[in-house]
């Protein structure tokens, strides 16, 4: 829960959301192909290996575990101001395929398995989007409700205790709400971090905005160290290895054929999708190349807490009996995550400064950076031959203008977003721009801000 709510309360908004679309083909279309293809592989090739006592619901959770990457590795070495779009891409893929891997594992939680058809595969999309909306929908709302308290409410202001406890409160408390409905926490968390970072974060004073954004990293950090602690611990557990039962050639052939699956179920979307969206894009400087495409691969291929989380949910709940194949199982992901982590992530640093930044071209400004529409006009014009302007200046100039807003959609959505926003969401919600004056502020009348 708190590496999501950081990773959405200090995410770079505009560079996720101009990169919305092909975030959302890698971190939910791509899973749910990882998903499938981890899922079939492991149906058909544990029961030659050996491991026979797993039913379908287990195959499934399988895939669910395994599509859940952990990116952090690849972007501590990525720059983000040198390779503004791969490190956007890498990062929220991550972020969106966590919460994407755990509604598809609650769903699979949730699944009659008794009668397998195609009536079934319906269920399980249904179930997918159903967890996926209304977990968007929870978090969307309790990030609002905090910023308009904060705003509008006179004893959430002037403290900066009270300011930090509302906003930790607020976001834990549509994590226990998306729990207590049975729906996916961690997504709901990562878009109520979205939201306050966009309108409750502005609503506080200078004060409680450095102590909320010290305050988040440091829990986020000390919870993620104390989960490796744990898998680090838990991986010399030795009644636990002793509980598979399990030879290690037969132990070695399970976890290569479960890392044999994430390498072959990462590559089947990362390369057809980056392709898709090549085509689907115009400008040389938004598509995306071989080369980060690999680096796109590779980022995903490391596992990490939400792996092990889900194992353990999946294979030691305490309503089960801990049989062989499931420790089995429990064993074999800690061999994943750890030589995934440890082999490739000591490797990711010169790789990827062998494939990519010694060859790293200078960022080049495209049609996504300009916000308004007033500016598209103005570079369509630019790029127009002042040859043929004249007489029929203006019929060219609108016939150019409705083509740059076929051909840069996100720049239109985002002008649009901002106008609706500014018009009707933060005068009642507050925000950058719209916070009402505070004279305990230390900032005082500096805070108000053009938007």
């Amino acid at each position: 829960m708190g590496s999501s709510f950081v990773s959405s309360f200090q995410v770079k908004k505009k560079q996720f959301f101009k990169n919305f679309t092909t975030i959302l083909l890698f971190g939910v279309v791509g899973t749910v192909i990882s998903f499938c293809l981890i899922s079939l592989g492991a149906y058909l090739l544990f029961n030659r290996i050996g491991v026979t006592s797993l039913d379908i619901k287990d195959y499934l959770a399988v895939g669910a575990i395994l599509s859940a990457t952990d990116s952090v590795c690849t972007l501590q070495v990525l720059n983000q101001d040198e390779t503004p779009l791969l490190y956007s891409i890498v990062f929220g893929e991550g972020v969106v395929n966590d919460a994407t891997s755990i509604v598809l594992f609650n769903a699979v939680q949730s699944l009659d398995v008794s009668n397998i058809d195609l009536l079934t595969a319906l269920k399980l999309l249904g179930t997918f989007l159903y967890l996926f909306f209304t977990s968007t929908a929870l978090g969307i709302a309790a990030g609002l409700i905090s910023a308009f308290i904060i705003k509008t409410l006179y004893f959430g202001r002037h403290s900066t205790d009270r300011e930090v406890a509302l906003m930790m409160l607020m976001a834990y408390l549509s994590y226990m709400l998306a729990e207590l409905l049975n729906l996916s926490g961690i997504l709901t968390v990562f878009f109520c971090g979205i939201v306050m970072s966009h309108y409750t974060w502005h609503n506080v004073t200078e004060s409680s905005r450095v102590t909320t954004k010290h305050a988040f990293a440091t829990i986020s950090f000390i919870a993620e160290t104390f989960i490796f602690l744990y898998v680090g611990m838990d991986a010399l557990d030795i009644d636990k290895w002793k509980s598979s039962k399990a030879s290690p050639g037969t132990s070695i052939a399970v976890s290569s054929t479960l890392f044999a699956l994430v390498l072959v179920g990462r590559a089947a979307f990362v390369f057809p999708i980056a392709n898709i969206t090549n085509c689907i894009k115009k400008r040389p400087s938004t598509k995306i190349e071989l080369r980060k495409q690999f680096i796109i691969w590779w980022a995903g291929l490391m596992r990490g807490a939400v792996t092990i989380a889900l194992s353990y949910n999946q294979f030691a709940n305490s309503d089960k009996t801990l049989t062989e194949d499931s420790a089995l199982m429990i064993t074999s992901t800690i061999i994943v995550v750890l030589f995934s982590n440890v082999v490739f992530g000591s490797i990711t640093k010169p790789l990827i400064e062998a494939v990519l930044l010694r060859n790293a071209k200078p960022v080049h400004s495209d049609a996504t950076d300009i916000p308004s529409l007033d500016d598209l006009q103005i570079l369509f014009l630019e790029n127009n031959d002042p040859g043929d302007q004249g007489g029929s200046n203006e019929p060219a100039r609108r016939k150019g203008s409705l083509s740059l807003l076929i051909s840069n959609p996100t720049s239109t959505v985002h002008y649009f977003w901002r106008k609706f926003d500014d018009k009707f969401m933060r005068p009642v919600f507050g925000g950058r721009g719209f916070v009402p004056f505070v004279p305990s502020s230390p900032t005082g009348a500096a805070d108000p801000q053009t938007s």
